[in-house]
């Protein structure tokens, strides 16, 4: 399936399951309130399939999957029979009216922490966070290779993906934050991260790589895939070899070997280079040689190139058991609707940009084929993310949003009679034009995301 096509796909799967749940919390509270449903439908256009059920309610599935609604009885859409009349939206109590609304948003956040439990029982599958290399910022703070970094804050980090969403939380405030490490050795230590060291146009969604770690799984491997003729290397070193030590120096990745083969060339004397070969260890005596490297500059080389090799396997999995994946999962859910809620504030303020917190459907279908390609487990976790995400955009006080309603049902308390129609028709055409607004913005990040 090619990524088009595939993202669309992703994308109509997500928005039909999120929205059409999210009409659902409506529909089940309206029943239970009194009301009538005139018809919930899944999808939206010309009918596929229709049947009147038991209960009066017209049941859909429509032709366009991009969500469903859910339309009530009501007094300011129709006619409404006499006897019918105690049955009808408008005529009901306002809390039955606050509780019929606020359903929408409440069944998202269920719906999270159900995925969110999925997922964590099925088993994500991730990387450790181990530092692989540290630069810039986290030298300075002391990190080295081999550390693991065990929480920012009090964000625990099991996985690389938590400690990549944990500093980027993080870089928003640029203040320094405590993270717990454990050493190879096994000890453990506090960090202070000066992350108000990060440059004023650093991209907090790229915190990892702005603070200067690089994870472990990133690191090419030492293993020999060329060897360049007339060099150093040429006939002593062959395809498939494992360098485990420059003169003395041990090597852990192919990024460790240009520093040490540069060390032991200004020394101007030959050097053991130490290697693992066909299950041998062996020592071969080399004199790095002074050359043009591929961007023109000279450098000190031995002549060898990396081994052209896949992405890494993932070393670790985020997982619970039955039980214990339930707590986990409420946790969860309540970390991302604080940090959303956090993340709208910012935006709101100005201390975050506008393009790293509105995503149109673009950005979300791109997002939604990715997931969906590294396996259920991140596809749940992703869904989880979006439903708490709508769950929260439909509590703004925007009129025609739930939150919209919800503020005419507070005010109704307040001044002990309904809004006026007037009033609620000019919030309308408000609401409109600002969701109009949010759309453009989001379209707009959209083209600039493609664009960069």
């Amino acid at each position: 399936m090619s990524d088009f096509f595939g993202s669309v796909w992703w994308l109509l799967v997500a928005l039909g399951v999120l929205v059409t749940f999210h009409e659902f919390g409506h529909f089940w509270v309206a029943r239970r309130c009194g009301v009538k449903v005139l018809r919930f439908s899944v999808g939206f256009g010309k009918p596929l399939w229709s049947k009147i059920g038991k209960d009066g309610t017209e049941y859909v599935i429509a032709a366009i999957p991009l969500g469903g609604y859910v339309k009530m009885l009501d007094e300011r859409e129709g006619d409404v029979a006499a006897h019918e009349l105690n049955r009808a939206f408008n005529r009901a109590s306002v809390w039955r009216r606050i509780a019929i609304v606020a359903a929408g948003p409440l069944a998202n956040l269920l719906l999270a922490f159900g995925l969110l439990w999925a997922m964590l029982v099925i088993g994500r599958p991730d990387y450790a966070p181990v530092v692989g290399s540290a630069n810039g910022i986290a030298a300075q703070t002391g990190l080295q290779p081999g550390d693991r970094i065990l929480a920012v804050g009090e964000r625990e980090t099991p996985t690389w993906s938590e400690l990549g969403m944990a500093l980027s939380v993080a870089a928003l405030d640029r203040q320094s934050v405590p993270l717990r490490i454990q050493r190879e050795d096994g000890g453990t230590a506090i960090r202070s991260l000066p992350l108000q060291k990060l440059p004023a146009q650093a991209d907090e969604l790229r915190a990892i790589g702005e603070i200067g770690l690089v994870p472990r799984h990133l690191l090419l491997p030492a293993l020999v895939g060329s060897v360049r003729e007339g060099t150093p290397a040429w006939g002593v070193l062959a395809e498939g070899d494992r360098i485990t030590a420059i003169d003395a120096h041990p090597v852990a990745s192919f990024e460790d070997i240009a520093p040490l083969v540069a060390r032991l060339g200004a020394r101007g004397v030959p050097g053991m280079v130490e290697v693992e070969r066909d299950g041998e260890r062996l020592a071969l005596e080399l004199t790095p040689q002074r050359m043009a490297g591929d961007d023109g500059q000279p450098r000190w080389i031995l002549g060898v190139g990396n081994a052209a090799l896949g992405p890494a396997p993932h070393d670790a999995t985020l997982r619970y058991g039955l039980l214990a994946a339930i707590p986990a999962a409420a946790r969860e859910t309540g970390f991302q609707a604080r940090q959303l809620v956090d993340m709208i504030g910012r935006a709101f303020t100005g201390r975050v940009s506008v393009q790293n917190t509105v995503s149109g459907p673009l950005t979300i279908a791109r997002a939604a084929n990715d997931f969906a390609a590294r396996g259920p487990a991140w596809f749940l976790n992703f869904l989880a993310l979006l439903s708490v995400s709508l769950a929260l955009i439909n509590l703004l006080p925007i009129p025609v949003l739930d939150g919209g309603h919800l503020l005419y049902y507070l005010i109704e308390l307040v001044i002990r009679r309904p809004v006026g129609e007037r009033a609620m028709a000019v919030g309308h055409y408000i609401g409109l034009a600002m969701i109009a607004g949010l759309m453009g913005l989001a379209f707009y990040n959209d083209i600039l995301h493609l664009m960069s």
